[in-house]
């Protein structure tokens, strides 16, 4: 994945997760959406959700596959912008897990507001599963993946009882 676009987890139980995405104007995409009023993508947005939901899933299943890809968006509805300055506080909660992935109900809001709302739905699996030969490219991604967990900082109780468990790289 080419952006990160969680900066930091404030809630996390096994069917919830809270995380913040900060906008600055720093980010590239802004120059040209739009130049003279930046705005994050709705499609950054929604991507920012399906980060938070894959998380959820890697968290769930400890890091058991190492993909976890957006499979449908439904009923997407965006609300206000999200600008340069403002914190995206993204809100996911498990809807329906099913044994390849997981339907998620997700939203995110910016000063108290919604920005957007949606069900999605996200697909879990390792490479090796259609593509034997590609095993070690799992256990890499599946390394990576815990890695970039272990960055994010994480707050409140039960993102803290997260942080002290044990990682194993």
């Amino acid at each position: 994945m080419k952006f990160n676009l969680i900066d930091s987890i404030l809630e996390l139980s096994d069917t919830r997760i809270v995380a913040i995405k900060q906008v600055t104007l720093a980010e590239e995409y802004l120059a040209d959406h739009f130049p003279t009023f930046p705005v994050l993508p709705g499609v950054m947005m929604l991507e920012a959700l399906t980060q938070a939901a894959g998380w959820l899933l890697h968290r769930r299943n400890k890091f058991a596959c190492s993909m976890a890809v957006l499979k449908e968006a439904k009923n997407v509805k965006y609300g206000q912008f999200v600008a340069p300055g403002d914190a995206l506080k993204v809100e996911v909660e498990l809807f329906k897990p099913t044994a390849t992935g997981a339907t998620f109900k997700a939203s995110g809001t910016v000063r108290n507001e919604t920005a957007l709302a949606a069900r999605i739905e996200l697909a879990y699996f390792n490479l090796a599963d259609k593509h034997p030969h590609l095993a070690n490219v799992d256990e890499k991604l599946r390394e990576h993946n815990r890695l970039r967990w272990s960055l994010l900082q994480t707050h409140g109780e039960s993102a803290n009882q997260v942080q002290n468990e044990p990682l194993s790289l």
